[in-house]
């Protein structure tokens, strides 16, 4: 077997042993290095409260009103809420990579790629992230703004300002000190923003028209796909990071255990929202869904509503930041995870600026994050097939092992397996994909349905088929 590559330099030994490296308030000492046995700590059940408190963000509220304006009913668009909310049960299964190895996704997709094949898409994946880190900031800092200005405290850039420079401390300063802290505070944010959102949906949904069909009076072909694109994308967007947060569990944690455990936390959180943003646009004009929401809640309750906004934007934006800096590392930083995160501070600071007082900035920012699921989908395919054939058994030496003396360097660095499967799948999503920045020339012919997801599907179809002999066979021993 290749040697084990050494462990980051921290001040620790490993839990329970007097460990610094992975403690509360403490900066994380560990990077995308694999994690030893002996810093291992935590159970399945860490996973509930970090998926449903990520997940307890505006941003569902607003696909469910999106399903509407697309020509569902009700109760379809609450239909595609809840299978949306069942890709749970995948991403959080695709945490036992973690478990197996103790390192981060987007290590392990070298597997698949190969250790130069990975980097196109770790490139593109991190743009995801940040990209969904701007967003939510942006949303956060607007519900701030208004929240000051209700107070009295004054509106205007200087407060936008402000505001901005709030909710990106809020959300650098847990991410920053790692995995440990970002644990403990999604669960205690998730206590608080189950019971706002929990009162929020309680306003919501007596009020609502459980007959609506949206807009168009019913929904077509082209409807139903872009709902489920909708519902899916958030989803999909979150491949790229699982084992980051099952890198630390002890090896013994069972397959069964993460997925439940997980699955359950995102899909509780996403479905719940997801039908409050159904029941609002059966109310009300969602053009701008904080303010049509706000339009349905009675006066005392709409200073929290903006705080539940805030904080659902801030503990969505911190796991995508800290697992931004693990890529960081996987793309060659050479810096610690600690130091690498302020590049992605700094890019989603000068992002939101943009988005803040360049009104253009965000409908783009938007269009381009849609387009980026033609990589995203095709990608988390072949993660995901490989991960089937290989039974989550990997040389995790060989994983950090760059040149021809690693198992995982293929040809020149690329496997080409997957990068066939890869472009198989993203020409697939492109001749498929109707976004406001690329219509596909398939779009027309079939009904006007978006089917880029299914590039996953083409692309994992095609991993398997090319590659079921390499990626089945076993991992050397470790």
């Amino acid at each position: 077997m290749a040697q084990q590559p050494p462990v980051s330099a921290g001040n620790g030994k490993g839990i329970g042993t007097g460990v610094t490296s992975d403690e509360v308030f403490r900066v994380e000492t560990h990077g995308i290095d694999p994690i030893p046995e002996a810093d291992r700590h935590g159970s399945a059940k860490d996973l509930f409260w970090l998926w449903f408190g990520s997940n307890l963000t505006f941003t569902y509220v607003i696909n469910g009103a999106l399903a509407v304006s697309f020509g569902l009913t009700f109760w379809q668009a609450v239909a595609v809420v809840v299978i949306g909310g069942l890709s749970f049960f995948t991403i959080s299964a695709a945490g036992l990579s973690g478990i197996r190895t103790g390192t981060a996704t987007l290590v392990i997709s070298r597997a698949a790629f190969g250790f130069l094949g990975n980097l196109p898409a770790g490139v593109l994946n991190w743009v995801v992230s940040i990209g969904y880190t701007i967003v939510n900031t942006v949303v956060g800092t607007l519900a701030l703004q208004a929240l000051f200005a209700g107070l009295g405290l004054g509106g205007g850039d200087a407060a936008k300002a402000m505001a901005l420079a709030v909710t990106l401390a809020m959300t650098f300063a847990v991410a920053m000190w790692g995995h440990a802290t970002v644990q403990l505070a999604e669960r205690w944010m998730a206590y608080l923003l189950a019971a706002g959102f929990g009162v929020l949906l309680l306003l919501l949904l007596p009020d609502a028209d459980l007959g609506s069909a949206g807009p168009a009076g019913g929904a077509g072909f082209s409807g139903w796909t872009l709902a489920f694109v909708v519902m899916l994308a958030g989803p999909f967007s979150y491949l790229p990071m699982p084992a980051d947060y099952t890198r630390y569990l002890p090896p013994d944690t069972s397959l069964r255990s993460i997925t439940l455990s997980g699955a359950l936390g995102g899909l509780l959180s996403s479905v719940a929202l997801g039908i409050a943003g159904v029941a609002a646009a059966s109310q009300a004009d969602m053009t701008d869904a904080v303010a049509g929401v706000e339009g349905l809640l009675p006066g005392w309750f709409k200073p929290l509503f903006l705080i539940l906004v805030l904080g659902g934007s801030v503990t969505n934006s911190i796991l995508t930041l800290y697992s931004s800096s693990l890529n960081l590392q996987v793309l060659g930083v050479p810096w610690t995870r600690a130091k690498a995160i302020v590049i992605s501070v700094v890019v989603t600071a000068l992002g939101s600026l943009g988005a803040l007082f360049l009104t253009d900035f965000t409908e783009s920012l938007l269009g381009f994050l849609s387009l980026l699921i033609i990589v995203f989908a095709p990608w988390g395919g072949v993660f995901l097939a490989d991960m089937l054939l290989r039974r989550c058994h990997y040389d995790t030496g060989a994983l950090h092992t760059p040149g021809p003396g690693g198992a995982y360097w293929y040809r020149a660095g690329f496997h080409p397996a997957g990068m066939a499967a890869l472009a198989a799948g993203m020409t697939f999503a492109a001749l498929t994909c109707d976004s406001e920045l690329w219509t596909g020339p398939l779009v027309a012919p079939l009904g006007g349905g978006d089917l880029t997801l299914l590039g996953a599907l083409v692309s994992a179809l095609v991993y398997g088929a090319l590659a079921r002999r390499d990626a089945s066979a076993p991992a050397p021993a470790e």
